[in-house]
């Protein structure tokens, strides 16, 4: 989007949405979100962080379309929804020097529980994301990983560097009677069929090329393994002379010298022949070899035919796709490529994101989740059922509380942040929440086993480590 369209759009979200409250925060993909702000109509705040194609402007949809379509919610969106819900937007601001909305949201309510946060949409190229900061600018949470000064979590926002003069993208839309955003939606639907026809046209191409090439490979391979076969008339016509001339053949070591009575004025030949093996044996060899190369033979005859057959048809399909691309035929290539429904395995949600009974969910600053047992089975279930080999499991020491699991789908180490988070967490959950510190142990899943016959709740640790923190529950719940 470029900056005059989207100063526009900004404008017209101004005169919307100030003083209105947020509603449900729904993935639409990845890396775009859409916002209920209660509007007639159905109109919703479309944001997407695309680096190749960012977007922001008001759409006009269906909830439930857009529910049917969303995705599983990702810890930005769930840490979103949980700072902002029922928040009112106060403000939006366009940024005069690049491509930056900030939306401003006041606290929940006035009793001053709540904070104020802001949302920045960075339309930026590669640098695109949404980042949600706190009253003191400091970021919270960002959509997409970030890089350089000022666009890390704990930072004081900073606008990254501008990007050289036409760098970006220009798009310059007809508007005429509609609205900046309708334009803007208008636009960016025709871009997105056009991209989706190229999409499906690529993955129609792309199986012909490569099935094509197969073929003509093995087309080439048979080519060569029919010349390899030999004459098989040759082998029995060699087989018939050495038998024809067993009593009158000169042997010569492995030379035999035999009378060609097929051939004119029946002159003498050389055939050689292994030095151990009689004229008998070798015609029968040459027999063997008679049969083998015609069989053979028939055999590459035959799946040359089908094979050319399949190349042709091939060749017809790519002269059908290209007509298709030509005349932009949508039905067409629909009909050659289907949408793909959502398979069992997609439908599913991750299993960090499903709500679990008996767990209080929350998001670390890092991002990470954490999840909470309320009751001792529901923490047995939690740590033997939910929590995965690699998952940080943690606990207060010498008394009754919660298992705290800290998801780790990446495997990787757990930021020390978000581990002292999780500990607090487990301390607050506790017998020992009313005290000044607590020390809770803590492991790898993969560490923890059930003794046989034990009460719900409680584990046997092989290897664990310690830390001593303040019990307090220093982050965001989701859930």
């Amino acid at each position: 989007m470029d900056d005059q369209l989207l100063t526009e759009i900004a404008a017209e979200l101004r005169s919307k949405l100030t003083g209105r409250f947020v509603g449900k925060v729904l993935q639409l993909t990845r890396l775009s979100l859409a916002i209920d702000f209660g509007l007639r109509g159905g109109e919703f705040l479309f944001m997407s962080v695309e680096p190749s194609s960012p977007r922001f402007y008001l759409i006009k949809r269906r909830l439930k379309e857009l529910e049917k379509t969303a995705l599983p919610q990702s810890p930005f969106a769930q840490l979103l929804r949980a700072k902002i819900g029922g928040s009112k937007l106060v403000s939006i601001e366009k940024l005069p020097t690049d491509r930056i909305v900030l939306l401003s949201f006041a606290p929940m309510d006035d009793t001053h529980d709540g904070e104020a946060s802001t949302l920045i949409a960075q339309l930026t190229g590669r640098s695109a994301n949404l980042l949600l900061t706190n009253h003191h600018d400091r970021i919270i949470e960002a959509l997409r990983p970030t890089r350089g000064e000022g666009q890390q979590r704990g930072e004081t926002y900073q606008t990254p560097p501008l990007q050289p003069h036409g760098q970006h993208s220009q798009h310059p839309l007809p508007v005429d009677n509609d609205s900046p955003s309708a334009a803007a939606d208008r636009y960016f639907t025709e871009i997105d069929h056009a991209r989706a026809f190229d999409e499906r046209v690529r993955r129609v191409r792309g199986p012909l090329r490569q099935s094509l090439s197969q073929k003509q490979k093995l087309q080439k391979n048979l080519e060569h393994d029919l010349l390899a076969q030999g004459d098989p008339e040759l082998h029995k016509r060699m087989g018939d002379l050495l038998l024809a001339n067993v009593g009158t053949a000169i042997r010569k070591g492995p030379i035999v010298e035999v009378i060609d009575y097929y051939a004119e004025g029946s002159p003498r030949i050389a055939i050689k022949i292994d030095e151990n093996s009689s004229i008998q044996e070798e015609a029968t060899r040459r027999f063997r070899l008679y049969t083998k190369a015609k069989r053979g033979r028939e055999e590459i005859v035959e799946r040359l035919g089908r094979l050319q057959t399949e190349i042709e048809e091939i060749q017809q399909q790519q002269k059908e796709l290209d007509s298709i691309i030509e005349t932009h035929d949508e039905s067409a290539i629909a009909s050659i490529d289907p949408e793909p429904g959502p398979s069992r395995k997609q439908g599913r949600k991750p299993a960090g994101s499903a709500r679990i009974p008996g767990v209080r969910h929350y998001v670390s600053s890092d991002g990470y989740e954490l999840l909470v047992g309320r009751a001792a089975r529901d923490n047995d279930h939690l740590t033997f059922r939910i929590a995965r080999p690699n998952d940080l499991w943690l606990h207060a020491a010498d008394y009754p509380g919660s298992h705290v699991v800290v998801r780790n789908p990446t495997r990787k180490e757990i930021p020390q942040r978000t581990m002292l988070e999780a500990a607090q967490l487990a301390g607050k959950f506790s017998q020992a929440s009313e005290d000044a510190k607590v020390v809770v142990h803590y492991t790898y899943r993969k560490f923890l086993s059930k003794p046989k016959g034990a009460a719900p709740g409680l584990v046997r640790m092989s290897n664990f480590r310690s830390i001593t923190v303040e019990p307090k529950e220093g982050v965001t719940r989701v859930r």
